[in-house]
């Protein structure tokens, strides 16, 4: 694959992972943009319209979408021989790398703070109800951080373009 092609490939790996990613989670804002505490019995009967809910409401394709953004992200970076100085905050590269940066601290977020308690709330690992309970409030919170710096991060995105006068 040509130099080209492969940054277009990645162009559109990059825009279409991103798009199911944010799009989620600014999806679920809209959808619940106040946090609604659980209750035991919305967990405790497997079988209960509020757990088959949740259960409907979980789509693992958002989570590999964000590491599809991320990996395509840094594979234009590096094609370009931008990701040392966007990894550094060097110069003109400094708002597009804050961007990756604010994108490798959401994508820890989701992976290792939202989907292990949003795994004990679903019932996928066994925990007491008190705990899924708890895991629930975490999971809400959590993806709203992620919402929430999804602004900075597409700002710095744009401005790594549209604004590179901002690092000079």
């Amino acid at each position: 694959m040509g130099g080209e092609s492969f940054d277009l490939a990645m162009r559109w790996a990059h825009f279409l992972g991103a798009l199911i990613w944010i799009g989620h989670n600014y999806a679920t804002a809209v959808t619940r943009p106040r946090y609604v505490p659980l209750t035991a019995g919305d967990l405790a009967d497997p079988d209960s319209p509020r757990q088959k809910q949740l259960l409907e409401r979980e789509h693992g394709i958002f989570r590999y979408a964000s590491l599809v953004t991320l990996a395509s992200g840094l594979l234009m970076l590096w094609h370009r021989d931008w990701l040392a100085g966007a990894l550094t905050l060097d110069g003109a590269l400094a708002p597009i790398g804050l961007g990756m940066w604010i994108g490798v601290v959401m994508v820890l977020n989701l992976w290792f703070v939202l989907w292990p308690h949003q795994k004990r709330v679903l019932g996928f690992v066994r925990a007491p109800i008190e705990e899924r309970l708890r895991c629930s409030r975490i999971t809400f919170l959590s993806a709203r951080v992620n919402t929430m710096l999804s602004i900075p991060l597409l700002f710095f995105m744009a401005a790594s373009t549209h604004g590179g006068f901002i690092a000079n």
